[in-house]
């Protein structure tokens, strides 16, 4: 009975004593459970992980829109640098006494003396003039003739050099002439014209841009807004879209994203007519003064001539001079009303008030370079009016040619208009 008793306690103890210790290993892994858990998803951990990689990343990403939202870069690194030396523009000696016909002679004679290019005096006369009438004049002609040379020579006469713009063939809006935003960059791909077109207007210097073989892209594709605003009769609202919006670190001289289009800017287009090239169209021919460079001049003996630096005021006030000292004549007002009816009646074009506008300017202009008035009236009727037959009927064209040249002959005389008759005899062949 007591070894009954004795061993009934000694079994109880050992069950008792193994459920201590099963609790025991229960809590102790409910700890290193815990501790496990806690050391896994600690903060420090996380960080060392790169599970917070996301959420940096959105940060970074609203940091950049907050800094696009508040630029504080240079866009137009180029221009600002202009603004910054802009004490350097528009302070300068400009010479005094100029005339109209000394100063055709003497760039004549400093292109021959100086750069050894040789142009006839007529030619010099017909692109100071046309320099008068229009923004915007055309050299065409045969490749070797001295068109972009002449263009730089002006330059480099006036002691401004001019700067040429060489015109690529895919060239398809204003862009590709003063540049773009670049969104991946923040910054304007700036151009050489948009710099001078800015530095222009800083300036009081007389500024030839040379769009060196204009025609080998579409002109009234990429050259449209310029057209458009050259038109406009205040200069002062020539304003040319950079880009749409404003930032503060801007140029000064951007007006609302805008660049004015500068007074004292002249471009100088030149043209070969050939195969690889595109025909210019009547918009821009109407709007343009053209001068034909088809053979080269003989070599002369010229004086040693230095530069002639004028201002754009002083070569506008010269113009406005002459237009009223040389005012075209009324007797070829009369001969200008006839002819035009002629043409109204016989080939229904005219000539409007654009054309007569630069008739009234260019002619006074050439006249007081030291040329000869009805030489003046038969090189721009040419150029403007005759121009306008290639868009006649051939047969009809043919059939009429002769009817025009004996009626300009008896209008202004026999054989007082060479160019005239010769755009006609050109039209003929090409017929």
């Amino acid at each position: 009975m007591f070894d009954y008793f004795a061993l009934d306690i000694s079994f109880i103890d050992a069950i008792t004593s193994g459920t201590a210790v099963a609790v025991y290993l229960c809590v102790l892994f409910a700890v290193m459970v815990v501790l496990i858990l806690a050391v896994i998803f600690s903060p420090d951990r996380r960080r060392d992980s790169g599970e917070d990689i996301p959420q940096i990343v959105v940060q970074t990403a609203e940091t950049e829109k907050k800094s696009e939202d508040k630029p504080t870069g240079e866009r137009f690194c180029m221009l600002c640098e202009i603004d910054r030396r802009s004490g350097g523009y528009g302070h300068r000696y400009y010479g005094k006494g100029i005339t109209l016909e000394g100063f055709c002679e003497s760039f004549r004679n400093y292109a021959a003396s100086r750069l050894k290019l040789y142009y006839d005096i007529e030619d010099i006369r017909a692109f100071v003039a046309g320099l008068a009438v229009s923004r915007l004049v055309i050299l065409q002609g045969m490749s070797g003739t001295g068109k972009t040379s002449l263009a730089h020579a002006f330059g480099s006469f006036v002691d401004n050099s001019s700067t040429v713009i060489p015109v690529q063939p895919m060239w398809k809006e204003r862009t590709d002439l003063i540049g773009y935003y670049n969104e991946f960059t923040k910054r304007f791909n700036e151009t050489l014209l948009l710099e001078k077109m800015y530095e222009a207007n800083y300036s009081r210097d007389m500024y030839i841009t040379v769009l060196d073989e204009m025609n080998i892209a579409r002109v009234e594709y990429y050259f449209a807004e310029f057209l458009s605003l050259l038109e406009l009769p205040n200069p002062e609202e020539r304003y040319l879209e950079v880009v749409s919006d404003k930032w503060d670190s801007d140029p000064v001289g951007l007006k609302d994203g805008r660049v004015k289009l500068p007074e004292n800017m002249w471009f100088v287009g030149t043209a070969n007519n050939d195969d690889s090239t595109f025909a210019i169209s009547d918009k821009v021919y109407d709007r343009a003064m053209i001068l034909d460079l088809d053979t080269k001049s003989e070599r002369f003996a010229a004086p040693m001539t230095e530069k002639c630096p004028i201002s754009v005021e002083q070569f506008e006030r010269l113009a406005e001079g002459a237009q009223k000292e040389y005012s075209i004549s009324r007797r070829n007002i009369k001969r200008l009303e006839e002819l035009d009816k002629y043409l109204i009646d016989h080939f229904h074009i005219t000539f409007g008030n654009r054309i007569m506008k630069q008739i009234r300017t260019y002619i006074p202009v050439y006249v007081s370079c030291g040329g000869d008035e009805l030489r003046a009236l038969d090189d721009i009727l040419s150029k403007k009016v005759m121009r306008k037959l290639e868009t006649q009927n051939p047969i009809y064209l043919r059939n009429s040619a002769e009817g025009l040249l004996s009626y300009i002959d008896e209008l202004f005389g026999a054989d007082k208009m060479p160019m005239c008759r010769d755009k006609i005899n050109r039209l003929l062949r090409n017929a």
